[in-house]
């Protein structure tokens, strides 16, 4: 019998949890899932017969290593900042080890002792990074082996509410950390490469530079630029492009709604607001506005942003009642965490709500001589509250890599992402079963 330990019940790891107990007894494996919190661990194993469900602190040295020490396949499911202490673990132990999340310079650093103990730690086998990875690689080979010279590769990913589940002005409800909706696209200018120019957004105006992009059955979406698309140029072997584009996905409107919230500083997570507990919503709004006593919040408002008095934006703001004598209720509340209280009212899941990922990728390419374009997309639509879209899409390739790697399937070695057919044909295969598969369409190609 294989031991696996998974580290972490979070949300993300439903959709893993089951696909692992739903295949352990042909496998022969046992599962060990290990949180903090015994209910969420308990709900997830649910007595199956080939689960474990532990309580402890997995930041705990002393604590983990015996489990560790147990285990043939380590899945670490924690936050991306807490990968680093368990992969040294594996690394000592000698044990394989599976992350979701982005690898770091340190991460990266581990990559020649890794090698050199016969290991394998594959990273970004999730979502975004994950499914973006594994399938813009089998396209861009593809391409690459008929001959094609890569011109343009552009790729969007969202996670969005489902359309059966769409009943708010904003098109949009939280599918995942709030948090990171609110501080979205801050930290540095968003850098890209466009007809072989480099290109800068800073984030104050990064809602305003949009992308709209139609969905066959979908309809149409919006994409504004994630933080750094160059370092993709490395990673799919795209040096000598001359565009390459990475985005984020919401529905039209959001993105120049949202602008209004950076334009006042609302997302701004620097410094607290005194005595946010008693503010309203209204005096929130108040305090980035002059000082005028004779015109009201929302006239204010509408002459400092520009607005017409019958703005669709002035609706969405409306909605989250902004304008209200509700009170925050936060003691020491910087404006950002403010802004995410106000949003957490309106834009959580109901619970019969279903979430949708959204991924798109553009392949531009010249073939003797001829330009050429291929887009290529995936819709994903949630089956609940636990099995959401998110939890599937995340989960299930980190589940069918941990199969692949058990089976002895992988020859990689180090730490790694998935870019080699050895892992990209198996798991887009594979998931195509579940129901997340892409739709690739050849089109006219344009140029501007």
């Amino acid at each position: 019998m294989k031991h696996i330990l998974v580290i972490g019940a979070g949300r993300s790891s439903s959709s893993l949890i089951r696909y692992l107990l739903n295949i352990a007894e042909t496998q022969d494996w046992e599962i060990t899932l290990t949180d903090r919190d015994q209910d969420i661990v308990s709900q997830k194993i649910n007595n199956h017969p080939r689960g474990r469900g532990l309580s402890f602190d997995a930041l705990n040295r002393t604590e983990r290593l015996p489990e560790l020490e147990r285990a043939d396949l380590v899945i670490s499911m924690l936050p991306a900042r807490f990968h680093l202490e368990i992969a040294k673990d594996c690394l000592q132990l000698k044990k394989n080890l599976i992350t979701p999340s982005y690898i770091t310079p340190e991460m990266k650093a581990l990559d020649e002792e890794v090698k050199a103990a016969g290991l394998l730690f594959m990273n970004e086998i999730g979502l975004d990074p994950g499914i973006d990875h594994l399938s813009a690689m089998r396209l861009l080979d593809q391409i690459r082996a008929e001959g094609g010279e890569m011109t343009c590769f552009e790729s969007c990913t969202g996670g969005l509410v489902a359309p059966e589940s769409d009943n708010n002005p904003w098109g949009y409800k939280f599918t995942w950390n709030p948090r990171n909706v609110v501080l979205a696209g801050q930290g540095g200018a968003a850098k890209f490469y466009n007809e072989g120019k480099y290109k800068y957004i800073p984030y104050h105006k990064l809602f305003r530079r949009t992308e709209l992009i139609e969905i066959e059955g979908y309809g149409k979406f919006e994409g504004y630029a994630n933080r750094d698309s160059l370092k993709y140029r490395d990673v799919y072997n795209l040096q000598d492009i001359p565009t390459i584009y990475r985005g984020t996905f919401r529905r039209p409107g959001y993105c120049r709604a949202w602008n209004i919230f950076v334009q006042l500083g609302m997302t701004d997570d620097s410094y607290v607001m005194e005595g946010s507990e008693n503010m309203t919503y209204r005096e929130f709004v108040n305090s980035f506005l002059t000082y005028n006593p004779h015109d009201s919040v929302e006239l204010k408002l509408q002459h400092y942003m520009n607005l017409p008095q019958d703005d669709y934006i002035l609706d969405k703001l409306e909605w989250l009642e902004l304008f209200s004598s509700k009170k925050v209720g936060i003691k020491n509340a910087t404006p950002a965490q403010i802004l995410q209280h106000i949003l957490e009212q309106k834009w959580n899941l109901d619970p019969e709500d279903k979430d949708m990922i959204v991924m798109w990728h553009k392949f531009g390419f010249k073939i003797n001589g001829e330009n050429r374009e291929i887009h290529s997309s995936m819709v994903s639509i949630g089956e609940d509250q636990t099995y959401t879209a998110m939890s599937n899409t995340v989960g299930l390739p980190v589940g069918i890599a941990a199969r692949l790697m058990l089976n002895g399937k992988l020859s990689l070695k180090g730490v790694q992402l998935p870019l080699s057919a050895e892992i990209y044909n198996p798991v887009l295969d594979e998931l195509k079963t579940y129901g997340i598969k892409f739709f690739e369409k050849e089109t006219e190609h344009k140029h501007f």
